[in-house]
This record gives structure tokens, C-alpha cells and sequence, in this order.
């Protein structure tokens, strides 16, 4: 695929969880945003941005400071830059009863303490940042 040319890709769990992890500090994203469970591989092509997480399963997790159910899937890829990931693909956010895909997050900057996530669907949320550091 094209849009992986050039990119560092870190295989195994220790590994890729290690540069997903250090992608989110390094772009200004909280920690805990992408809580993996058996990352096959991870890669990131920094002329781009584009990055990519391959896991074994599907992961859901709850993101108790908000009351939100998010949904990973096998693969998330999407663009990553300072305080945000756009064109996002592979993760979902409950909302009453339906799951519509999450295509962009971003922090604010300058700082205020929050995070938006939109969807192609039209649905915007605001929360607050703190609600996905790490062990959240």
C-alpha cells in the first residue's frame, strides 16, 4: 500500500504497544486514548503522518469519567499531527443504541482541558481531556 511507504513499523505487543504510546505523547494526545489488547503491528510514516494498529480482536472499552463505550476494531488507521488524528478508521462510540464511526479527535489548542470527537455522521462531542489518560 502507498500510504505505508517509508514508515517504522514495530511488530509484536511490547513493541507496537511501546510506539503507539510514544506516538500519543509525542503528538500531544492523551495516553489512554487507544487502549489496545494483542497489537500485532504498528506503524507510522512520519512524511504523512499516517499511522496503523493492527490488533487480534476487536476491543471495547468504557471510559468511565465520561460514561462512554468505544469500540477498536482489528485495524485503526488514521492521520496523526499535533493534538489530533483525523480521517480515523476502525473506532466507534456508542451513542444510545447505535455505533457511529469516530473520524476525527482532537485537543484543543491553546490547552482549555478538552477533547472533541466527531463523526461523519455529524455527531460532535466534547470531553474533558483527563477522562482518557492512561489506565482510564
Amino acid at each position: 500500500m502507498a500510504e505505508r511507504e517509508g514508515a517504522v513499523v514495530k511488530k509484536g505487543h511490547e513493541e507496537g504497544l511501546k510506539m503507539a504510546t510514544s506516538l500519543l505523547e509525542e503528538f500531544g494526545l492523551p495516553l489512554g486514548l487507544l487502549p489496545l489488547a494483542e497489537v500485532i503491528e504498528v506503524g507510522f510514516v512520519r512524511a504523512t503522518g499516517y499511522m496503523w494498529i493492527a490488533q487480534k480482536k476487536k476491543v471495547e472499552h468504557r471510559f468511565k469519567l465520561v460514561s462512554k463505550q468505544v469500540s477498536y476494531d482489528v485495524e485503526i488507521t488514521g492521520y496523526v499531527k499535533v493534538k489530533s488524528i483525523k480521517k480515523l478508521k476502525g473506532v466507534k462510540a456508542k451513542e444510545l443504541m447505535l455505533w457511529p464511526p469516530v473520524n476525527e479527535i482532537t485537543v484543543d489548542d491553546p490547552p482549555t482541558g478538552k477533547i472533541v470527537f466527531k463523526s461523519l455522521a455529524g455527531v460532535t462531542k466534547t470531553f474533558p481531556v483527563e477522562a482518557f489518560a492512561a489506565g482510564q
